[in-house]
């Protein structure tokens, strides 16, 4: 336990095998018994620590620290059970281990319960990693320890090893899709308006949180708008055709005014000088990212197709709208994928059908009472279509062939609107192409998720190594568990929030915990005592001396303990 002298210790892993821990209970043989709800963070832990992705990330983290009192694996891995819950100031992490599920996932070396003398309050004795401590240990470390480590890890060198380190693991479990289907994007991220925020800066945005160039416009114009600080988030984002999972492959955190569109392309470089071409096979941008010549640096170097929406003030989207109002373009019908239907019961309760006729009689009646709620035609779409237009010439600074899809919107007035999305490899089918756009638009729901529910941007800190640390561990604890999920054949809750993923995961019962040498079981109550009802008179003898002896030791832990 002891790695004063810098060397890296090992994860404490138990594998679940649950007849063999019992055969050996059955002899009177175990190290521990515990009884603790089976909490999904549990599981995730096991998960990462059994495929030594806890270890490798330990490996290659930039610590700031020659020597380390505490394994690296352990500030890992605390860091990422904050995220997990939701919690980022590191003061609530004695409150996280205790109701959380990461000491379980390593066994009572971790920690176990006891009893506080003062109190009586059930609480957490852990041994620590040092003889250091003039207090009872109730966390694996000290959360002072936590936030010191994090502020004194240099943001560029951590964003350097989400890149190249955390991304690379991910490779090595062949968590990319053979597609390669890639996302970038950018955000804003916003903090009080404090200038303390090291690296921030304060912009002009509308209603929409789209920046407004302040230079335009007048001192009287601008009250229209609100005054952010705010930083940047530039993300390089992987999935599959379906969208049954994102994980974070790529991150810049740089100030809100930066010019993203250069970040992106330097991010999708190192990528493959750190991990190779073919990986990304499709990238898929928004308009913010157009560059010719980096885009054709793409397709020429890298080898992978690019596809982004034109802006309406190129001359490339101008030919191909006049084209289309000169009728020289072919259109067909679009339609958006419509999701699978709630199943019905084969066999409703003849109240529940009649309440719900008479639900879609009301709702048909108020509409045809209220003709103002009608949809305004102006703004109501009655139908999509699209174009694929081969071989464009006039986006002159991209050195290789560009291919579009001009998107054609018809009112209900009438009138149409045009929007486009160039694409450099050849197009087979226009549908498609725009059914593949779709996947970028469906990571601002992802932002959202992150903003909203994972407290990406609540910064407790001002420095920028602590926001740095924060976006970092949300992004990373955000891909393993959709990892974890995907893996374990649960892809269908990613697409859920965080918060909603716990509570579908957490059962409601509590079980028994068995640990013997290196493995562990799992039993529910009634079976435990089943096994302990029917051991032998031998068994029963060892078993009761073990856990006197047990007992003893746990009376008095807390000999010397810290208020809680």
């Amino acid at each position: 336990m002891d790695n004063s002298a810098g060397e890296p210790s090992a994860v404490m892993l138990f594998e679940r095998n649950d007849r063999l821990v019992c055969d050996a209970f059955r002899r009177g043989e175990f190290d521990y018994v515990d009884a603790a709800g089976e909490l999904s963070e549990t599981d995730f832990f096991r998960a990462i620590a059994s495929r030594k992705v806890l270890e490798k990330l330990a490996a290659t983290y930039p610590s700031p620290s020659k020597k380390h009192d505490v394994p690296l694996w352990v500030y890992i891995a605390s860091n990422i059970s904050m995220r997990f819950h939701g919690v980022h100031q590191f003061h609530a992490y004695p409150y996280i281990v205790r109701t959380g599920g990461m000491v379980q996932a390593f066994g009572p070396k971790m920690g176990f319960k006891a009893v506080h003398p003062d109190t009586g309050d059930i609480t957490l004795r852990c041994e620590g990693f040092n003889d250091k401590n003039d207090y009872d240990r109730q966390t694996p470390c000290d959360q002072d320890y936590l936030r010191k480590m994090a502020r004194k890890t240099e943001a560029d060198l951590l964003q350097e090893w989400f890149n190249r380190d955390v991304t690379g693991i991910f490779k090595q479990h062949h968590a990319f899709d053979p597609e390669g289907i890639f996302i970038g994007d950018g955000t804003y991220l916003f903090v009080p308006d404090n200038e303390a925020y090291e690296g921030s800066v304060r912009l002009l945005f509308d209603e929409h949180n789209h920046p407004v160039d302040s230079k335009k416009l007048t001192k009287k114009e601008q009250a229209a708008y609100t005054w952010r600080r705010c930083y940047k988030l530039v993300s390089l984002i992987h999935t599959n055709r379906a969208g049954e999972f994102f994980f974070y492959a790529g991150l810049r955190v740089v100030a809100g005014n930066a010019n993203e569109c250069p970040l992106l392309y330097e991010m999708v470089d190192d990528f493959v000088r750190f991990h190779g071409r073919g990986i990304i096979q499709r990238l898929i941008l928004d308009r913010g990212f157009i560059d010719g010549p980096s885009i054709g640096h793409c397709k020429r170097e890298h080898h992978m197709d690019v596809l982004i929406p034109a802006r309406t003030n190129m001359d490339v989207y101008r030919d191909a709208v006049g084209l289309a109002e000169g009728g020289f373009l072919q259109f067909q019908s679009w339609s958006s994928p419509t999701p699978a239907p709630k199943p019905i019961p084969v066999h409703r309760p003849e109240a529940v059908r009649k309440r719900e006729a008479k639900r879609q009689r009301t709702l048909a009646q108020r509409r045809a009472e209220a003709p103002d709620l009608m949809p305004d035609p102006k703004k109501t779409i009655v139908r999509s279509e699209v174009a694929a237009i081969p071989a464009l010439n006039t986006f002159s600074s991209c050195p290789v062939p560009i291919h579009a899809v001009l998107n054609r919107e018809v009112y209900a007035d009438g009138h149409c609107q045009y929007w486009m999305l160039l694409e450099t490899k050849p197009i087979v089918s226009a549908a498609e192409i725009r059914h593949e756009y779709g996947l970028r638009t469906a990571i601002e729901e992802r932002h959202r998720q992150l903003k909203c529910f994972s407290g990406i941007e609540d910064f407790s800190s001002r420095a920028f190594s602590m926001v740095v640390n924060q976006v970092t561990f949300v992004l990373l604890t955000y891909s393993l568990l959709q990892w974890h999920l995907l893996r374990t054949e649960r892809q269908q809750l990613n697409p859920k929030t965080p918060s909603r993923i716990l509570e579908l995961l957490r059962p409601v019962f509590s079980v028994i915990v068995i640990y013997h040498q290196n493995y562990v079981a799992f039993l529910d109550p009634l079976q435990y005592q089943e096994m302990a009802l029917t051991l032998s008179a031998p068994a029963r003898k060892k078993i009761l001396a073990k856990t006197r002896k047990l007992r003893r030791g746990l009376a008095h832990q807390l000999q010397n303990p810290r208020a809680p």
